[in-house]
């Protein structure tokens, strides 16, 4: 059952705000697009987050590994409409998860990494989460083992699957997907289905979950595709957890919108981040206005760093200084976007092209 009555629906579809774009339809659209072309990659740091490999994957290999994990969701009694939760790091694995529960028509219950066993047990069983998945560890962390260990306090939870312990093995031999084509064959999705739950705390203690629709996120994401101007051929560095607005609004959908090559940052550090723009000659990222005005302050810092390849950057969760959006326009060529979102709201941006003027353009928002 769709999320929004159909009077608004109506009335957003005859303005034009909401179509019939969906997630996996965008992913089908990529890999139809760009063939072999690289999409997505781990962090540099990696090893200290998960077990596993360094992973790159082209457009045609992230929807392999997503139709295999979407057969091993189904083999686990997932269906449409069920709650599907995430806890992970940012690198493959989330993204490859996230689609892989959206082409069943399930919803993605993403969870920060930090959220231990209060928030876990109580969460989950406010939005009935029937399956988990984790890894074998997040840092240091025993995620997996953690996790099924909370099952007698959860109900609703059957399964706790989890990369680096058994789940990429059953992603590798499912070679049979026909349960997912007959799945496939008799679901018909609808921009109106809830396809994510997120946790927000806001002014309390307690986090309450947001529910969206495809709608909601591909209207959104209207703005932060057009904002920065992104095109197939940006390299977007993503610093933000996949767990909400920023995450999720920032990067990831806009990148499933144009394409280009999505390169994953967990937990924020540094030296990997300005690494990662060398290296994969990042065209664009978001960071902190703290952070921006440190790393303007230190040349000697940047000048150690090839950012030559970033053409735009964006900044928010706390005023912008006009200081700072004048001094990277001065010394760097690069314009800030300023921006403004919440799980719970929409995203708000002012560009330069909507506002040039880098001092007026800081007071929003």
């Amino acid at each position: 059952m769709g999320l929004h009555p159909a009077e608004r629906v109506r009335e957003y579809r005859d303005k034009g705000y909401w179509t019939d774009d969906m997630i996996d339809a965008l992913l089908r659209e990529r890999v139809a697009q760009f063939g072999d072309i690289t999409a997505i990659t781990d962090p540099l740091n990696r090893d200290a987050l998960l077990d596993g490999p360094f992973r790159t994957l082209t457009w045609p290999q992230l929807d392999e590994q997503v139709s295999r994990l979407a057969q091993v969701l189904l083999d686990e009694g997932i269906g449409t409409g069920d709650v599907v939760g995430i806890q992970l790091p940012n690198t493959v694995e989330i993204v490859v998860a996230f689609l892989a529960i959206v082409r069943i028509g399930a919803i993605v219950a993403p969870f920060p990494v930090q959220y231990r066993a209060w928030e876990l047990t109580h969460l989950s069983n406010v939005a009935q989460v029937k399956l988990f998945i984790t890894a074998s560890r997040i840092g240091r962390r025993p995620a997996s083992a953690e996790l099924a260990g909370l099952r007698p306090r959860i109900p609703s939870l059957q399964w706790v699957g989890a990369f680096g312990a058994g789940l990429d093995e059953r992603i590798a031999a499912a070679d049979d997907r026909s349960g997912l084509a007959a799945h496939l064959d008799g679901f018909s999705p609808d921009p109106n289905d809830c396809v994510t739950i997120c946790w927000t705390s806001g002014t309390e203690s307690t986090p309450k979950g947001v529910p969206r629709t495809h709608y909601d996120w591909m209207a959104m994401c209207t703005g932060t595709v057009e904002g920065p101007d992104l095109t197939a051929d940006d390299v977007l560095l993503n610093p933000f957890p996949m767990v909400n607005m920023a995450g999720i609004n920032g990067m990831f959908l806009p990148w499933l919108k144009v394409g280009g090559l999505l390169v994953q940052h967990h937990p924020f550090d540094l030296a990997t981040f300005l690494r990662q723009i060398e290296q994969h000659r990042a065209t664009y990222t978001c960071a902190p206005p703290a952070l921006l005005t440190a790393l303007l302050q230190n040349e000697a810092l940047l000048a150690q760093t090839d950012i030559s390849s970033l053409r735009i950057l964006g900044s928010g969760s706390a005023p912008l200084a006009p200081s700072l959006l004048q001094g990277w326009h001065d010394r760097h060529g690069i314009e800030i976007i300023n921006f403004y979102g919440s799980n719970e709201g929409i995203a708000l941006l002012g560009t330069p092209k909507d506002i040039p003027d880098p001092a007026v353009r800081a007071q929003y928002f």
